[in-house]
């Protein structure tokens, strides 16, 4: 261990939560400047009344003052404000898709089942993603095609027919432009989004240096997949070949001889094909089939395939005159594709359980309950059944709120969208049952800990000296933010258990062919309400965020979280931030280690805590010994124990964070409340009370996992088992220097807590 010299200095790197955090509030100071960045990713420091930056506080550690420099990483940026990010929130039925891939259990090492069937499971993650986006592009289709183009402006309807004259309605290839020329836009637009990427102002990682690369460590599979190029063309492609499709019938209707058609449905057939053959989405196996697939779709090929679909549109608008007055194939072609779908997550999730109980024999069987992955490691199917359910209904609100809109009574959707409706009158109802159940549950649950409930030891023992008031207010938080991480994740396995109760209605009723019987007729009310209530306050959301930045901030919290995976198994999602954070937040703390005598500490609230723990992982792989010494972690509010290993397994494994925490050897600190439903333990399990101390079994400087010795008081206050720091909360007093903040502070406020300098001294090496 270094020993500190009089030239010693702390550089604290901060990086935020999600809901895009203000520099000001970050860096702790009533003004802050930025240092460098790129403005998008911002390098801020506090700054004085002429906004000149300045140092921060000095740290008190080994009986001595040491100087500081407090900086911060600001990238909300990247997921709030504007208009282009605010429209993200339309994409997401595609983000939860992406994500899924990231929910997969990680391959046990050398089993060559356990290997296929990942690769299969992949394979089909992707073409349910590809499925996914033809649905969508298809339901826009048929607003814009089917019920605007061929029915609202045929030729003598009333509809619009104050702003549509009869003579434009029968001039030659006017409505089948006016219907495909929007969905073109759309497909476009998905292929520009599918297309941005940040760029990262940092020099490339270097090489990790031999001897330093563990065997797994956290994020190091967070990298940029080669094949993305290649699934957004073939995105583009299926979707523009559906499109040329529809006019004339459907892929179902359109006699085999017509050039079109041949045209249209070799190429969705090729989409389909390309997404099964890449092969290994992480790039990691070019000798499979995705290495002659990239090759064979260079820039050149991808152009010339997109430039023919787009020629097969246009020649479509062209050459198809009159339109006729309804679309029959459109009800055929979505069903055809929600039926694709449907089998296509069932395989899916059938192929991943055998996955997940290779992965539990093989890595986390013996882990304690509360360590393993949820559900088995059989998340990922969960979330792309929401994902698809909840594309089916964003497109069939819209048809309906649009319907609405145009007034017209006499205007057709297909008969498909009539299940739909069924299933969110259904879900919806189930949701409010099962709301009010967990209601009372919960409320019943707090009524007996409170009555004769054990009481907490680790509360007994952080407010021993506070009053009853304060003590039972704690007491209830505490019970409350365990309850809450403990189940976090029933609400999603609820949520698919419930949508999926109404879909198996909605398909058993339409494959018997008959409408919902008189009792049921109420649900579909229920529904055809929920579907427009849903797409009306989605695109009312989507339009305050444009005019009032805060609002995006507040839709920033759906896109902080879901657009920080990298493009995997889904391409049309707004560009990962990850990429770009992580590189720049390391590249920043070698710079400043180029130094010796500053050390780094790498600081990171709630989510900030997954992007300071992987940026720190890719120092010690790339950092000499004698630098890595200089290098700390801190972690507060962090979900690093109950909610990211146990949802992405194959990212952040327990036994990645382990193996960090022993490469650090102590300088990595966690500051936790139990008050916090969204931050808790990092580092300990397994607490418990034995002669009036707290023990566990956590992870030791040595990089083992054991039990520990017993917790101690600081003298601010916490309650440190190992290498957490348990706040007391609601705080005991006012402490000099520190601001101050009454009440239960929960997931916010951790900087102004005595304990953090204390927690960023220890991370330094100097206590």
């Amino acid at each position: 261990m270094l020993l500190p010299s009089s030239d010693t200095r702390v550089v604290e790197l901060r990086v935020h939560g999600i809901m895009g955090t203000r520099a000001e509030t970050l860096v702790g100071a009533a003004t802050a400047v930025d240092v460098a960045g790129d403005g998008i990713g911002r390098i801020v420091r506090p700054a004085d009344r002429l906004l000149r930056p300045g140092p921060g506080p000095v740290l008190q550690a080994a009986g001595r003052t040491v100087p500081r420099a407090v900086e911060g990483y600001v990238w909300g940026g990247m997921t709030s404000g504007g208009a282009a990010k605010s429209v993200w929130a339309l994409l997401f039925p595609f983000t939860l898709a992406n994500v899924a891939h990231w929910m997969l259990p990680p391959v046990p090492h050398d089993n060559r089942l356990a290997a296929s069937l990942g690769l299969v499971s992949r394979a089909l993650l992707r073409l349910a993603a590809l499925l996914l986006t033809v649905l969508f592009v298809t339901q826009a289709a048929v607003v814009s095609l089917d019920l605007v183009a061929a029915q609202c402006l045929a030729p003598g309807s009333p509809c619009l027919s104050g702003l549509v004259p009869d003579w434009m309605r029968e001039l030659r290839g006017f409505r089948t432009a006016a219907g495909l020329i929007p969905a073109l836009v759309v497909v476009l637009a998905l292929d520009q989004i599918s297309a941005v990427t940040w760029r990262v102002g940092a020099p490339p990682t270097p090489s990790p240096i031999p001897g330093n690369r563990p065997q797994r460590m956290p994020g190091a599979n967070l990298v940029a997949d080669p094949d993305t190029p290649t699934l957004r063309s073939l995105h583009t492609i299926a979707a523009l070949a559906i499109l040329a499709l529809l006019p004339g019938g459907g892929p179902f209707s359109t006699p085999v001889g017509t050039v079109q058609w041949v045209a249209g449905l070799t190429l969705l057939t090729f989409a389909g094909l390309g997404v099964l053959l890449l092969d290994d989405p992480t790039g990691a196996s070019p000798h499979r089939a995705g290495r002659w697939l990239r090759a064979a779709l260079g820039t050149i090929p991808r152009r010339v395939l997109l430039l023919a679909s787009i020629v097969l549109v246009v020649g479509t608008a062209v050459g198809l005159h009159p339109l006729p007055h309804r679309l029959s194939g459109t009800e055929l072609t979505i069903e055809a594709i929600a039926a694709a779908l449907i089998v296509v997550i069932v395989l899916f999730g059938l192929v991943l359980i055998p996955s997940a109980l290779l992965a539990r024999k093989a890595l986390w069987a013996d882990d304690p309950h509360e360590l393993r992955p949820w559900a088995g490691g059989w998340m990922s199917p969960v979330v792309l059944a929401i994902a698809a359910l909840l594309g089916g209904g964003f497109g069939a609100g819209v048809a309906i709120t649009i319907r609405k809109l145009l007034g017209s009574t006499q205007l057709d959707l297909p008969r498909g969208y009539e299940p739909v409706t069924l299933l969110w009158g259904v879900s919806a109802v189930l949701f409010l049952a099962i709301g009010l159940l967990i209601g009372l549950i919960t409320a019943g649950h707090r009524w007996r800990a409170k009555r004769v409930g054990k009481p907490l030891p680790e509360v007994d023992l952080l407010h021993e000296n506070a009053d009853d008031l304060a003590h039972s207010d704690a007491a209830r938080a505490w019970r409350r933010g365990r309850f809450q991480r403990a189940h976090f994740h029933h609400l999603f396995l609820g949520v698919g258990a419930v949508l999926a109760v109404g879909a198996g209605i909605s398909i058993w009723m339409r494959l018997r062919d008959v409408g919902p019987p008189q009792w049921m007729q109420p649900f579909s009310a229920v529904g055809i309400l929920a579907l427009g209530f849903l797409a009306a306050n989605l695109v009312r959301l989507v339009y305050q965020a444009i005019r009032k930045p805060d609002t995006a901030r507040s839709l920033g919290i759906l896109t902080d979280l879901a657009c920080f995976w990298p493009r995997e198994a889904h391409p049309v999602v707004p560009p990962c931030y990850a990429l770009k954070v992580i590189p720049e937040v390391a590249a920043r703390a070698a710079e400043h280690l180029a130094d010796r005598n500053t050390r780094v500490v790498i600081t990171g609230h709630s989510h900030g805590s997954l992007i300071a723990a992987v940026a720190v992982s890719r120092l010690m792989e790339t950092l000499p010994p004698i630098d890595r010494e200089r290098v700390g972690l801190v972690t507060a509010g962090s979900p690093l124990q109950w909610a990211y290993p146990r949802a992405f397994p194959g990212v952040v494994p327990h036994k990645s964070l382990a193996e960090l925490h022993g490469l650090l050897a102590g300088r990595w600190r966690a500051l936790c409340r139990g008050t916090d439903p969204l931050g808790g333990a990092v580092t300990t399990w397994r607490r418990q009370v034995f002669d009036s101390k707290v023990i566990g079994i956590g992870f030791r400087p040595d990089g083992t996992t054991g039990p520990l010795e017993s917790a101690e008081l600081t003298p601010a206050g916490a309650l440190v088992l190992g290498s957490d720091h348990w706040l007391p909360d609601p705080a005991p007093h006012a402490v000099p220097g520190h601001r101050w903040s009454p009440g239960v502070r929960r997931h916010g406020d951790y900087l102004a807590d005595p304990e953090w300098d204390a927690a960023v001294a220890i991370a330094a090496g100097l206590d």
